[in-house]
């Protein structure tokens, strides 16, 4: 993961969130990757997608901006490389074949400088696979958290929300500007059953995002996550489970 306030929980991310590396297997499909290429995995976690690519014979690295995550990732995976690096801002020893992200390009709020960090570290004829927040992405859980933070504490909290999710024209016209050819997109419905029944939205929000709850200690942060729980009930709540309302982006670029 990369850019934003909160602090990842990598034993919750592994244990309650593993849904998001579950769902990456198909992105790295979509990377096909083959044996002998350099592979860089951008926000890679802990590990478990980077480990999945390596199982083709490629040569991965990783790298994310979180400490801990990528602690954990070098426990579970000591033959891979893994390091700390800021996605917006970062260089590579080595030009590499392909950039893969899953779940991570949607934290970084300035995605120009992303992807000319991506085009620099790419051989010529190189790709960038990666699938993350598309427009609409979370859109009932936001709506939710908004009329609570700003009805109940007058707090704007669009001023707090850490993503970004584009559109495919918008993010493809950043792409193409970099001098990428956009091969393959697509931005899909996900619905997502979250574990844990009734405590399944309090575990997201506690588990993805802590942005929204700045200055609240633990106590206030449970109520006010039991309000969104209200607001977002109908919408979110289907037969004993919540349904985390994803949108998701996915994308395969070529440097020329």
């Amino acid at each position: 993961m990369m850019n934003s306030i909160h602090v990842w929980q990598s034993d919750l991310y592994d244990n309650k969130l593993d849904y998001v590396s579950e769902f990456g297997k198909g992105v790295v499909e979509l990377l096909n990757p083959e044996n002998g290429e350099k592979i860089l995995d951008l926000g890679c976690g802990t590990g478990d997608l980077a480990y999945q690519i390596s199982r083709s014979g490629a040569i991965v690295t990783g790298m994310d901006l979180s400490t801990q995550m990528i602690e954990v990732a070098k426990e579970k995976y000591p033959e891979i490389n893994f390091y700390v690096g800021n996605a917006e801002n970062f260089e590579f020893a080595e030009q590499v074949d392909a950039v893969f992200s899953n779940a991570t390009l949607h934290w970084m709020k300035n995605p120009a400088e992303v992807i000319k960090c991506v085009c620099n570290v790419l051989n010529k004829g190189g790709r960038f696979v990666a699938e993350f927040g598309g427009q609409g992405n979370v859109e009932n859980v936001i709506k939710a958290t908004n009329k609570v933070l700003e009805r109940d504490y007058g707090i704007d909290a669009s001023a707090r929300n850490p993503w970004y999710f584009p559109s495919i024209a918008e993010y493809s016209i950043l792409l193409e500007q970099q001098g990428f050819r956009v091969a393959y997109a697509v931005h899909f419905d996900r619905p997502t059953e979250m574990k844990d029944g009734e405590n399944g939205l309090n575990l997201w929000l506690t588990g993805s995002v802590d942005d929204f709850f700045i200055g609240f200690s633990a106590e206030e942060k449970k109520q006010v996550i039991e309000k969104i729980a209200t607001e977002a009930r109908n919408e979110l709540f289907k037969d004993g489970a919540w349904y985390i309302d994803y949108k998701r982006l996915r994308i395969m670029a070529i440097k020329p």
